[in-house]
């Protein structure tokens, strides 16, 4: 799979990214290519950083709370820019109240603290085009 590229990002004044680089850690030693962000990102800076380097999965993470609001903008933001087919998973302290509605807003997987890393893996490999 060393033709996928996943950008790791986390959107929002989150500034705890220990979660995020195990996973981005995780996904490169699997044979992706990965590109993280940083913290502290709006969801446009996210969209955009995801069409310059041409992903095909953007994994966001959060733990502020504000997932309902600032992962389906990212969606929303990556459908503006055409990019359509781009898988886009979620992970963090995030409420199984939650999930349904995000899933509905076009975030394909939401994983939770204490999801082993290789069902991360699993579900790329299994869902990008």
């Amino acid at each position: 799979m060393a033709n996928v590229k996943v950008l790791v990002a986390k959107p929002g004044l989150d500034g705890h990214d220990r979660g995020a680089k195990v996973v981005a850690r995780a996904l490169r030693d699997a044979g992706f290519e990965v590109i993280y962000t940083g913290i502290r990102l709006t969801p446009e800076q996210i969209a955009e950083a995801a069409l310059q380097d041409d992903v095909n999965v953007v994994a966001l993470s959060l733990l502020s709370g504000a997932h309902n609001t600032l992962f389906p903008k990212v969606v929303e933001l990556l459908k503006a820019k055409g990019m359509k087919n781009v898988l886009v998973i979620g992970g963090g302290v995030i409420p199984e109240a939650d999930i349904p509605g995000l899933k509905a807003a076009g975030i394909k997987e939401v994983f939770t603290p204490g999801t082993p890393t290789t069902k991360v893996v699993e579900f790329i490999k299994a869902n990008v085009k």
